[in-house]
């Protein structure tokens, strides 16, 4: 990694949050977290270890604020999920399902890396759920509540169980993976079982 540019090292300049947020941003994305120290951050910067506490309180302050940058990205690199109403009801919600595991999937190893480091993960949590564009579950629920006012869901349907069963789902698919690389990567999984998955789901959930 090239050096800092002389320019960018003064502590007071506000570029240089950005490029501590960057540079711990690619640690985790490359899982390299573990043990990760003040020293390490900056070494990787670099930069005086010192510079770190002009802009963030500590070292899981900086590794949250990193994890949230990740976690932008990936979201910026995928297609957004479909909107209400958009396409058959079965097609809409493969295509969501499609979303959250190619998120998941993504995602989940970075959190993976940091498990070692709960004060990390505990003060990413505490981040306000705007600031880290909102809550899945939220989204997802809103989505189906979408479908109901236009009459392609039930009001039978309870929106925010059925959230917990379609993440609960993407969990199931993408978690043996994390922990088995020898597994298939969920590009693998066809659209024909999420299908399934969402026609079990429609069975009881149409009007």
């Amino acid at each position: 990694m090239p050096r800092t540019a002389a320019a960018l090292r003064g502590a007071d300049n506000p570029g240089l949050r950005d490029h501590l947020v960057t540079v711990t941003e690619r640690l985790i994305a490359e899982r390299r977290t573990d043990g990760l120290t003040v020293r390490g951050i900056a070494r990787e910067a670099r930069v005086a270890s010192g510079v770190l506490y002009n802009y963030f309180a500590d070292k899981e302050d900086l590794l949250a604020q990193g994890l949230l940058a990740h976690i932008t990205t990936v979201e910026q690199t995928l297609s957004g999920p479909p909107g209400p109403g958009e396409g058959s009801l079965e097609t809409n919600l493969v295509g969501y399902l499609r979303y959250l595991l190619e998120l998941h999937e993504r995602i989940l190893p970075a959190f993976a890396g940091l498990l070692p480091q709960p004060k990390v993960l505990a003060r990413f949590n505490a981040m306000p759920a705007a600031e880290k564009g909102g809550d899945l579950h939220q989204h997802l629920a809103a989505h189906l509540r979408g479908e109901q006012r236009m009459g392609r869901l039930g009001p039978q349907v309870d929106a925010d169980a059925a959230a917990t069963l379609l993440i609960g789902a993407c969990y199931d698919l993408v978690l043996p993976r994390l922990f088995r690389p020898d597994m298939a990567g969920l590009q693998d999984v066809p659209d024909e079982y999420l299908a399934d998955l969402v026609n079990t789901f429609l069975d009881t959930a149409r009007p």
